[in-house]
């Protein structure tokens, strides 16, 4: 299995945000498609891992994120997994708009454009840190009802 329980939710808030900012027919018919096989997805994976099926050793990839922890302090992750998703789909909100800047970069004042893509980074850094912890808190769970 290649996706964790937080990548398939990271997934599911990006689909309803290109829902929330399209007004496309065909293209909403197409993300109306994709929200109901992830949601599928996620029905599956938990009935997955509480089946047994996935080890809880496969829960979870080590973000890995090398980077400078200096100066890059991005909000704490913390509550349960409503909140964590909220937090989530907050900051992926959050992250589109910033995004949002960069597609006319040329318009950006070039005193503003070290932050838009700082801000880009950070965001990115909270956003792997909310995916980290729906699995952790997904694992532990696993292995206690174990």
């Amino acid at each position: 299995m290649a996706e964790t329980l937080g990548m398939l939710c990271d997934k599911l808030t990006i689909v309803k945000l290109k829902q929330y900012h399209t007004e496309d027919s065909d293209r909403l018919k197409s993300l109306g498609v994709q929200s109901a096989q992830l949601q599928q997805e996620i029905n599956e994976y938990i009935s997955d891992a509480i089946a047994g099926n996935i080890l809880p050793s496969q829960m979870t990839f080590a973000a890995n994120k090398v980077f400078k922890k200096e100066g890059n302090i991005v909000d704490e992750v913390q509550g349960n997994f409503g909140e964590i998703f909220y937090q989530l789909a907050n900051v992926n909100c959050t992250l589109w708009h910033e995004q949002e800047k960069v597609y006319e970069f040329e318009k950006v004042p070039p005193n503003e454009k070290d932050t838009v893509v700082k801000q880009l980074a950070l965001l990115n850094l909270e956003r792997n840190k909310c995916i980290d912890a729906i699995n952790e808190r997904f694992m532990k769970l696993i292995k206690q009802d174990k």
